[in-house]
């Protein structure tokens, strides 16, 4: 498929997105579980506009880096729309939990959730690309790397309640009972959750690249983002998740089995890179050029905890505190072994600038 031929299919999907977006915002409130008109909560925007503004970045760096960004950004939009949106939604629906009312969103949830999620994701296989390990290795990094940057967002979230109009809501509200394992109003399952969501996205992601790449980069396999998405959904709503996010049907939803369970997510990567990385780097990291990677890994951790400070929120500042130096080390200790590494010249604006140095 020609440049111009996949753009005017961005443009579609695009144009598509942004028609379902307005009918939504402008429907007439028929279903509690589908209010669509929006709660302008202070609070509430401008933790949203920092995710939008985020995802923005993200998709700019993504435009100046990759090889094929088109590609990258398809992958973005179906991850955003036939992924992680439909789950959400579905999640929304069964009433596990309900988010407030955002700038934009997706049905019942904000557009800027499921950017954000594939941002960390993209950045986080980015990240990887540097170490010298294994392929199968990397959707287990993606997986702690999401989850703990869910330790610092998420209980945030929570605890921002306001007096809306339809009713008293939180940023994010779970519908827990007393008897739920929890972390601050939040189930422990859905950390494991995250880390779940996370490792099955890449993964699938991956699989895709990698027959795409295989094929001499075929224009037949330039819609990978749409059969990975799909997979991959039909993996995360499976019987197999409920097994790794507490041992069903050993345990049931709830049981200290969830604790067991978030302890194994925690120290399996960690494992994994003690036996298979020993530290080895492919190139050296410079944090100037993947700016990317310090906004994920450090100042949005930065942000949330100051936004914890702001709202007195000071019961989670320790748990922010920890699984932000945690996620902070995960970018340094790479960042700092990558030192005496090769630099690698990857990026289309420094290929283009080499090549008319030649001249």
């Amino acid at each position: 498929m020609k440049p111009q031929n996949l753009l005017k299919l961005l443009g579609i999907v695009f144009a598509v997105i942004v028609l379902l977006t307005v009918l939504t915002i402008s429907s007439v409130k028929t279903n509690p579980g589908f209010e669509t008109i929006p709660t302008l909560i202070p609070e509430w925007i401008i933790g949203d506009l920092i995710l939008l503004i985020i995802s923005g970045v993200a998709i700019y760096f993504i435009l100046k880096n990759e090889k094929k960004p088109l590609v990258i950004l398809l992958e973005l939009v179906c991850f955003t729309f036939l992924y992680a949106a439909v789950y959400e939604n579905f999640a929304t629906m069964a009433g596990y939990y309900n988010y407030g009312k955002a700038l934009i969103m997706i049905l019942n949830i904000p557009l800027s959730i499921p950017l954000i999620e594939y941002v960390i994701i993209y950045a986080s296989l980015r990240l990887t690309n540097y170490m010298k390990i294994p392929t199968w290795i990397k959707p287990f990094i993606v997986g702690i790397s999401g989850m703990i940057f869910d330790f610092t967002l998420d209980p945030v979230a929570i605890k921002q309640v306001f007096n809306t109009k339809e009713g008293i809501l939180g940023r994010w509200t779970w519908f827990i009972t007393s008897n739920d394992a929890n972390i601050y109003g939040e189930p422990v399952y859905n950390f494991t959750g995250w880390y779940w969501f996370c490792l099955i996205a890449a993964a699938a992601i991956l699989i895709g690249r990698y027959f795409y790449k295989k094929s001499k980069y075929n224009t037949k396999y330039v819609i990978y983002p749409i059969i990975s998405m799909i997979v991959a959904l039909i993996t995360l709503v499976s019987p197999i998740s409920r097994l790794f996010l507490w041992l069903e049907p050993f345990f049931t939803k709830g049981s200290i089995a969830e604790w067991i369970m978030l302890g194994v997510h925690l120290i399996t990567p960690i494992i994994l890179l003690l036996i298979f990385w020993k530290g080895k780097m492919n190139s050296k990291i410079s944090l100037k050029k993947e700016y990317l990677l310090p906004i994920l890994f450090i100042i949005i951790h930065l942000i949330n905890i100051i936004t914890a400070i702001i709202g007195k929120y000071y019961e989670i500042i320790w748990l922010q505190l920890l699984t932000g130096t945690f996620h902070t080390l995960m970018l340094l200790i790479p960042y700092y072994l990558s030192k005496n590494s090769p630099t690698l010249t990857t990026s289309r604006t420094e290929k283009k600038n080499t090549r008319e140095l030649k001249k």
